[in-house]
């Protein structure tokens, strides 16, 4: 029997029918390197510029000014926030326990007469007291004047404490908690989470409001480049920590400067719009480098924040969260506005937005009727 002959087997493409020579990359139409028509850029505009995206109006929910003298923070905000201010949250940190309730008084009397609103007074209030055995007067009598909301400083869970921010919710306060546990480990996230959920467990909580400071941007370390702390064990933590501090509805994020052992760096404000655009580019040079560094930080904290919030539980404020020493530095309301605003603005967020975090949030949390 004759068999037919095999075919020969065909070269393998790795060995003896290897292209010799340059290999051919694929060409690109040339309209992949021209910008798009004018219809395709109607279709889809570019994001506002962050120098012309401000907010029409600015509440600052965070004012500290123990003697309730707002001309230094008024001076700091200078042209920059004042024409748009519509409202402050007072905050009385450093007062002494028995002087709070004539400050008050001394406040509410003169609100009238004074030309920047002042939505709320934020008294002190020490959490691991306790639920006070007969609550001070202003608070019995909150609802004739000024908002009164309760200022206090966390540092560690305890059953006083719980009780206390229960007993306050429960009465259909605001209670600011300035964050001081320690959040570069995670017994500091754990105690502050157990005290929330432990003092939120009863229907009654949901009457108030808990604002929580020191969280965003949280404390930080300068020192540590941007590039680590991208993949450090400390961010991932915050990613996660920030989005189950979330899961509570009636919880909302005060936006800080933040204590990271620095002053604010000065921002040059963006130039009028008639200016042409060689003087627009010099304003932009003249931006520090520090300033620049701030910003890229800043915005990674408000990524997850946001993303875990939205933006519709974040409120803006010009004072810092830490309690004030002779060792904290100093931070100017208007660079600090500036830094912020710009923050927010890279990100390519619509003015609704913008217009939430520094005006209207403030407003739904404490009160104050549109102008």
């Amino acid at each position: 029997m004759s068999t037919a002959a095999l075919p020969p087997t065909p070269k393998s493409p790795s060995v003896g029918a290897r292209r010799k020579g340059p290999r051919q990359l694929p060409k690109l139409p040339l309209s992949a390197f021209t910008p798009p028509n004018t219809g395709t850029s109607e279709q889809f505009p570019l994001a506002p510029s962050p120098s012309s995206l401000q907010p029409e109006e600015i509440i600052d929910a965070h004012v500290i000014a123990p003697s309730g003298d707002l001309s230094s923070w008024k001076a700091q905000a200078g042209q920059t926030l004042g024409g748009r201010i519509r409202g402050v949250v007072l905050s009385l940190h450093g007062v002494l326990p028995a002087e709070v309730e004539k400050v008050v008084q001394d406040v509410q009397s003169g609100a009238s007469s004074s030309s920047t609103p002042i939505l709320a007074i934020a008294v002190p209030f020490a959490l691991e007291d306790g639920v006070p055995a007969s609550p001070p007067s202003y608070l019995a009598t909150a609802g004739s004047s000024s908002v009164i909301v309760l200022s206090t400083t966390f540092k560690a869970s305890s059953p006083a404490a719980i009780e206390a921010l229960a007993w306050a919710l429960a009465q259909g306060l605001t209670v600011n908690i300035d964050v001081q546990s320690n959040l570069q480990d995670d017994s500091g996230w754990d105690s502050l989470e157990e005290l929330l959920t432990k003092a939120t467990a009863s229907p009654d909580s949901s009457k108030g409001k808990i604002v929580l400071s020191n969280i965003l941007p949280p404390p930080d370390s300068l020192t540590l480049p941007i590039v680590k702390l991208l993949t450090h064990q400390l961010y991932r933590s915050y990613q996660g920590r920030t989005a189950s501090l979330s899961l509570f509805a009636n919880l909302f994020v005060n936006f800080l400067p933040p204590a990271w052992g620095a002053p604010t760096p000065p921002t040059p404000a963006p130039a009028p719009a008639e200016e042409t655009e060689e003087s627009k580019e010099k304003a932009a040079r003249l931006e520090s480098k520090e300033a620049k560094e701030w910003k890229r930080r800043i915005k990674m904290y408000i990524g997850p924040t946001v993303e875990a919030f939205g933006f519709q539980r974040i409120l803006f404020g010009s004072s810092p969260a830490a309690p004030l020493t002779a060792t904290t530095p100093a931070s100017n309301a208007g660079d600090w506005f500036e830094l912020a605003r710009e923050s927010f603005a890279e990100l390519g967020v619509e003015q609704d937005a913008i217009d939430a975090v520094f005006a209207q949030n403030a407003r739904l949390v404490y009160g104050g009727a549109s102008s």
